[in-house]
């Protein structure tokens, strides 16, 4: 089962964009396309990353040392998805309008921390081989990907303002959220008292 744990990870990965693109073969999306896809997109790429920071309080509560087999592999496909959700906006939504692009963001603020939330996945993404571990340095490294969890308050506040009736399910992805980022700061709060 260990063996097969990063295949069955990568597997139902794949899943969401298979079925958004089975649907959009088939029955499509409604009214609002575009709509839809933004938010389906937006969603997957929350539940990754918060089933991505997951996996160290996981690791550490119940012993498990498969959630960090795929931590990595979940941190990819939550940025592959991040990107697909940017795409759709600024492809299919502005067009590519650079002009409408930043009035939409600097008008709505919900945008401008996905747009945030996005530049600070980009640099964990690129610097997420062993190979940049080590032009990085340890320390240098794990200090730069400490802001995944700058990114999942952000991406929380993003979903947040951008409904004014969030789905239950996004509210409970939330609290999820909410849970581990507090866990990290007690378990950091921890460790410095530990250390002192």
């Amino acid at each position: 089962m260990k063996e097969r744990i990063v295949p069955i990870a990568f597997a139902a990965c794949c899943v969401p964009a298979i079925w958004l693109g089975v649907q959009a073969l088939t029955v499509g999306f409604g009214a609002d396309p575009i709509a839809v896809v933004l938010n389906d997109l937006g969603y997957i790429t929350f539940v990754l990353l918060a089933l991505t920071l997951a996996c160290t309080p996981a690791q550490i509560v119940f012993k498990w040392s498969w959630p960090i087999r795929i931590r990595k592999l979940l941190g990819d496909f939550c940025f592959f998805y991040a990107c697909l959700h940017l795409l759709t906006y600024v492809g299919l939504d502005q067009g590519f309008d650079v002009h409408d692009i930043v009035k939409d963001v600097l008008k709505h603020k919900f945008i401008m921390l996905g747009m945030l939330t996005w530049l600070m996945l980009l640099p964990l993404a690129i610097t997420s081989t062993k190979g940049w571990q080590k032009r990085l340095g340890f320390r240098r490294w794990k200090r730069l990907h400490r802001l995944v969890y700058v990114a999942g308050g952000t991406a929380s506040f993003h979903f947040l303002l951008r409904f004014k009736t969030p789905r239950v399910e996004t509210l409970l992805w939330m609290a999820v959220m909410a849970v581990l980022l507090l866990t990290r700061v007690i378990e950091t709060a921890r460790r410095r008292v530990l250390q002192s």
